[in-house]
C-alpha cells in the first residue's frame, strides 16, 4: 500500500531531504517548503520506501499537491 506526502498549504519547495529508494520512518522530515515567510518541514505520513518524488527544489506548489509517494 502506498501513501502520498502532500503539501499542507501553498508554498515553495526549498529542500528535498530524501531520494527515490530511501527508507523513511513515519514522521521523518522529507521536504521543506517555505510558506508565509516560514520554513515548514513536511514529514512522512508512514514508514516505507520513497517510490517517487514529484516536486523539485524551487518549485511553487499548491495546497494538497502530492510531493512524494511512499510505498
Amino acid at each position: 500500500m502506498s501513501s502520498e506526502l502532500k503539501a499542507p498549504m501553498p508554498g515553495k519547495v526549498t529542500q528535498i531531504l530524501v531520494n527515490v529508494g530511501d527508507q523513511v520512518n513515519q514522521d521523518d522530515e522529507m521536504i521543506i517548503i517555505e510558506a508565509m515567510k516560514m520554513e515548514m518541514p513536511i514529514c512522512a505520513p508512514s514508514s516505507g520506501t520513497v517510490k517517487e518524488i514529484k516536486a523539485q527544489e524551487g518549485e511553487s506548489v499548491q495546497g494538497e499537491a502530492v510531493l512524494a509517494v511512499i510505498e
